[in-house]
């Protein structure tokens, strides 16, 4: 059972999920083709640095995939719950009601491969922060929709 799942109140309901995007095991990727070039060069010197690349594109792909599937996102019909992270886990529970702004961040690349930062902040100054996450503007919109139900008389 997820994390998402477990804190449910009652009669709550998820409503949409959302997810990491694929974008993040990029740098992995780059790491691998970067050792590959080293080891077609030949010799004893790129050997080494291409099993350093190699070293390096396996311990960033680990920590990707850790954080990929450590993360959950969801819009439930009361709040918005996000918890990221597997050892050192930091999570965001707001009732609709106590958003004030939720802010979407992306850059060129992210708007053409349909990735960015959300930031929902809350009554208080409260302002939580998530990388990476895979079409946040959809994300925003289904949040908004749930606000905009709960305000109507």
């Amino acid at each position: 059972m997820s994390y998402i799942e477990e804190n449910l109140m009652n009669g709550e309901n998820i409503l949409y999920r959302a997810r990491l995007h694929w974008v993040m095991f990029l740098w992995p990727v780059i790491w691998f083709i970067v050792a590959i070039m080293f080891f077609s060069r030949g010799g004893h010197a790129a050997g080494t640095a291409g099993c350093l690349f190699i070293l390096i594109a396996i311990a960033k792909a680990m920590s990707s995939f850790i954080n990929f599937s450590a993360s959950e996102f969801a819009v439930t019909n009361q709040r918005v719950i996000a918890k990221v992270g597997f050892i050192r886990r930091n999570s965001l529970e707001v009732l609709l009601g106590k958003i004030e702004t939720i802010r979407v961040n992306q850059d060129i690349l992210g708007r053409i491969l349909g990735y960015g930062s959300i930031t929902v902040s809350g009554t208080g100054g409260t302002r939580d922060q998530f990388h990476n996450i895979s079409d946040p503007l959809e994300l925003r919109r289904k949040i908004q929709e749930q606000i905009a139900i709960l305000q109507k008389p």
